[in-house]
């Protein structure tokens, strides 16, 4: 008789994390339910969320003791490949005068940098559901496959419009990155023990993302331009390879081709990813391009909601067998909760990385490299506090306190920051952003894990896609809504500019894209202290809102249940190990 932790895969009986044992027919028609799941689902169809009481069955295998060269090899892996997407994300922002001045079309620039992200964004939920029909290592090898096809095209380009496809298809890549990342470390790592693996991976994006602008600086200066995409190519070669190497795991194979893609959710993808675009597009050039009033901002912003509402309604109806986004998803309090408090807290890191720098260099008088270095606190604060709270969650087990904790330091900290004026000593603006830093990093590592809390172990796909969703709609929102309030409240003060032709220059839109020490410096004296006196006043306005969006996140930590995390794993996806061969018994 099978050992009760062997799974069968392409007709071989192997072993795995999976506690499942069935024949490969039962594997392609049924999915793997043990009395878990069916616990699960009876408190589900009663309409009650899980109490936390249900115990891991005992063919559940113990993670600790599987953890050897694999399983960190895979670790180092998702780390190499995350810091990867996470720097593409900001590396271009001080290559892009050069590129421009080389490759022309300045018209179209923005999109080298919107294009990622878009595209990083979309395709985020198509990547969760096809993990469960195709699996997580075909998955994540086209995922950084394209990521490095991406970033060659992009270091080959010849004209401006070809680096925009070459960042589109990094985008494309980069967003699988992400996702998969998320779902390798819940196939190998109980719940109860995610958020401090979670916490790692996140460090690397967040170190990333912080020294893009650095990095991209000094290639720019010592090397080409080419280089900020042709680096990624032997690094992403070296993630590539040991993900061929090392991650080998199992999943439910379906008896042929067609059968796996019949599964996908065509239609559902297809009008979610055409809604986020239009969406998207108003976004990008409201306030910017076009006013915020415009019908071209209005129409596809309208058309892309409306698309989002049918969306839903498709996913919802009995004409959608295998929903990219399962209605069930958003049927319980304490995944909702989760899933708006990853979107405030995403928002809310982009919304104080963003104009933070404003602070620093319009009315500070910083450069753009010291404003960078500036930066730092936050991310050299949020790092160790997201490992402490991703251990601290996996010690005792409970994910709210560090919600209720990170917000109120969230919201403090933000109402520190009303108080800064261009006299305000250092350690005054380090210690504001070292507190929000705090919070931002107690919430990022535990997230996921309360989403995942009152959920089946076969909603993790579908779940972590619809959270990495939300994470990069967040990001768009946390730069677009402090953009317009930034704007508007300058054109409210405007009056306070005694040179018309300064005045002009700024308002109806203008004010941000000259938030630079350059630019300042240029002023004469009298209209300098009037122009910093003016951004001041209008960022303070900036992060009252933020206050306010933040003390959402506080409130809500009151609708989430404090579910008990599992401990063990109970998955169809988890490593494989080969059963060591048997002796044949003596005849």
């Amino acid at each position: 008789m099978a050992d009760a932790n062997e799974y069968i895969e392409d007709g071989r009986r192997v072993e795995g994390e999976s506690g499942v044992s069935a024949t490969r027919d039962t594997i392609a028609h049924e999915p793997p339910l043990n009395s878990t799941f069916t616990r699960l689902r009876e408190k589900n169809n009663s309409n009650e969320e899980p109490t936390g009481d249900i115990q891991p069955d005992n063919n559940e295998s113990d993670p600790k003791s599987q953890r050897g060269i694999r399983f960190w090899c895979i670790i180092l892996a998702l780390c190499v490949s995350g810091i990867l997407s996470a720097l593409e994300g900001t590396v271009v922002s001080t290559a892009l005068p050069t590129i421009v001045h080389e490759l022309g079309g300045s018209g179209l620039y923005i999109w080298t940098v919107n294009g990622y992200f878009l595209t990083s964004m979309v395709f985020q939920p198509l990547y969760g559901q096809t993990a469960n029909i195709f699996g997580r290592r075909w998955l994540m090898i086209l995922a950084i496959t394209l990521f490095i096809v991406g970033s060659a095209i992009g270091g080959a380009s010849q004209s401006i419009s070809m680096l925009i496809a070459g960042r589109v298809v990094q985008g494309t890549g980069g967003g699988g990155i992400t996702v998969i990342s998320n779902l390798i470390i819940s196939d190998i790592v109980p719940l109860r023990e995610r958020g401090a693996f979670m916490a790692i991976i996140f460090g690397t994006i967040i170190v990333g993302t912080g020294i893009g602008p650095f990095v991209g600086g000094i290639i720019v200066q010592n090397i080409s331009w080419r280089w900020v995409f042709l680096i990624n190519l032997p690094i992403g070669g070296l993630a590539l390879l040991i993900v061929v190497a090392f991650l080998q795991v199992t999943y439910r194979k379906e008896a042929t081709a067609m059968a796996r893609i019949k599964r996908i959710d065509f239609l559902g993808n297809t009008i979610f990813i055409a809604s986020l675009v239009a969406i998207l597009l108003a976004l990008t050039w409201a306030g910017s391009t076009y006013p915020w009033s415009s019908w071209r901002i209005l129409v596809p912003l309208l058309l892309g909601f409306a698309g989002i509402g049918i969306f839903s309604i498709y996913e919802s109806s009995r004409f959608c067998v295998e929903p990219t986004m399962p209605p069930h998803l958003f049927m319980n309090r304490t995944s909702v909760a989760a899933f708006i408090l990853t979107f405030i807290q995403t928002a809310i890191l982009y919304w104080v990385m963003y104009y933070m720098p404003v602070y620093f260099q319009g009315v500070r008088g910083s450069s753009p490299s010291r404003s960078g270095i500036q930066l730092f606190p936050t991310v050299l604060v949020m790092i160790p506090f997201a490992a402490i709270g991703g251990k601290l969650l996996a010690i005792f087990g409970k994910y709210r306190p560090f919600h209720f904790v990170g917000f109120s330091l969230i919201v403090t900290g933000l109402g520190c920051l009303t108080l800064l004026r261009s006299d305000s000593s250092t350690a005054s603006w380090v210690c504001f952003q070292a507190i929000i830093a705090a919070g931002l990093g107690f919430v990022s590592s535990s997230t996921l894990p309360a989403v995942l809390a009152p959920l089946e172990e076969r909603d993790v796909a579908t779940a972590t896609g619809t959270w990495g969703f939300l994470r990069g709609f967040a990001v768009i929102w946390g730069v677009t809504i402090p953009g317009a309030i930034f704007n508007n409240q300058f054109d409210h003060l405007s009056y306070r500019v005694s040179d018309p032709a300064t005045r002009n220059l700024l308002t109806s839109g203008h004010a941000y894209e000259h938030a630079t020490s350059t630019f300042v410096n240029s002023l004469p004296d009298t209209i300098k202290g009037e122009i910093i006196s003016v951004y001041s006043d209008t960022l303070k306005l900036v992060w009252q809102v933020a206050i306010g969006v933040a003390g959402v996140g506080v409130l809500l930590v009151f609708m989430e249940k404090e579910i008990k995390l599992r401990t063990g794993l109970n998955t169809e996806f988890g490593m494989k190990r080969e059963v060591k061969p048997r002796s044949s018994p003596d005849v």
